[in-house]
């Protein structure tokens, strides 16, 4: 392999404008395998993120993981001359990142059409609220608030207490996800066809989990049922859901096929139970599933936690612990993976984060460099690739351009 090579994507172009989580995590994504992304910061302020806890010492815990294998330039792309800059790097760039409401972005002379001028062969991906279209498209948006949008909120939490969002961000970090594949799909549609021209890929926030809930959609056009709050996995499969062990330990098992039932009763030496009309398949035990929960739960209640996982990791049964994080860290499997690497920290020396997924065999990705400090690659990016002099870079500090 070559010792420049960083990833399938090394040699792709990416300014990244967003803030915050969702955009940002696209292209974290994108630079670790091996994208060269720039992340274009407000001068003395810098992403919001950078503000956003956990903390030590006054340092964001976040920023080490969310902003690593990014450069940082602070430029002000409303002023005339943070305009003339950014277009010249637009020129050198294959993919755009941003996720400012609707319309500004066009409202500070910068939409699409016009940048197009500068690059036409130009990757832009816009992520909102609620996307670029539609009566809500002005409206702001941030992740949890999209959650309870899209459907997902209303399905979380037990049916007598109020609707329970996600304890983290779920919704930006999946939207993420699509960033990625969206600006990896439009790169292939360009390159691999030969396109002279690039196009606009947009999404709202709330679309990403949307997508997931397609047994939610179906039900209710098929049945007219509105799917009321669960704890768990609800009327899917039958057993599933969270146990407690002997010796207080909490795990998940969950039989979502009839052969995976099987192995368990083997297991519980319960064989009875797949000659019952039942318990046979998935579809009986849904309609009798308190009391295949109640034979579970007391077969589980019988073996502490290392016993119960050798019993069912033997006959193929899916079931793992409720790990909290000290438990992950302690996990030989999290370490042999590379679950949890360190990254340099300019005041605090090191930060474990996640490490880089997927693996790829010829071309793995890599953490290159830490979460930049804010304008730290201004005279790299200005000088080295744009051919300014001190005294302009000089200059546009003194006027607050970078």
């Amino acid at each position: 392999m070559n010792n420049n090579n960083y990833g399938p994507l090394t040699g792709l172009k990416i300014l990244d404008i967003s803030t915050m989580i969702a955009a940002p995590f696209g292209a974290t994504l994108l630079a670790d395998l091996g994208g060269d992304v720039t992340k274009i910061e407000l001068p003395g302020k810098g992403d919001t993120l950078r503000t956003v806890g956990p903390w030590k010492d006054g340092e964001a815990l976040r920023w080490p993981g969310l902003a690593r294998n990014k450069k940082s330039l602070t430029l002000d792309i409303r002023k005339e001359a943070g305009k003339n800059i950014f277009k010249k790097l637009i020129a050198q760039t294959d993919v755009l990142i941003e996720n400012f409401r609707p319309g500004t972005l066009e409202k500070w002379g910068l939409s699409y059409e016009e940048l197009k001028e500068e690059n036409p062969q130009l990757i832009m991906v816009r992520l909102s609220g609620y996307g670029q279209t539609g009566p809500y498209s002005k409206k702001a948006g941030f992740g949890t608030p999209a959650t309870a949008f899209s459907g997902h909120t209303a399905i979380q939490g037990y049916i007598d207490r109020p609707p329970v969002s996600p304890s983290y961000s779920l919704l930006d970090y999946i939207t993420g996800v699509y960033v990625a594949f969206a600006t990896v799909s439009a790169l292939y549609h360009r390159d691999v066809h030969e396109e002279k021209e690039g196009q606009v890929v947009e999404m709202g926030l709330y679309e990403s989990i949307f997508r997931m809930l397609e047994f939610l959609i179906a039900e209710y056009d098929q049945n007219k049922k509105v799917r009321d709050r669960s704890p768990g996995l609800s009327g899917h499969s039958s057993p599933a859901g969270t146990y407690a062990t002997k010796d207080g330990k909490f795990v998940v098992l969950v039989c979502s096929t009839d052969s995976t039932f099987d192995r368990l009763a083997d297991a519980m030496n319960r064989k009875d139970m797949l000659e019952d009309d039942r318990y046979y398949t998935n579809s009986e035990r849904l309609k009798n599933d308190s009391e295949v929960q109640e034979i579970v739960s007391n077969w589980i209640k019988k073996h502490n936690l290392k016993e119960l996982t050798e019993i069912l990791d033997n006959y193929g049964v899916p079931i793992s612990p409720i790990y909290t994080i000290e438990d992950i860290f302690n996990d030989p499997h999290y370490q042999a993976r590379d679950n949890i690497v360190e990254v340099e920290h300019p005041r605090l020396g090191k930060v474990k984060v996640p490490g880089v997924v997927p693996n790829f065999s010829k071309t793995p990705g890599k953490i290159r460099h830490r979460a930049p400090e804010l304008g730290e690659h201004n005279e790299e990016i200005l000088g080295n690739h744009l051919g300014l002099s001190e005294a302009e870079i000089s200059t546009l500090k003194e006027q607050g351009v970078i």
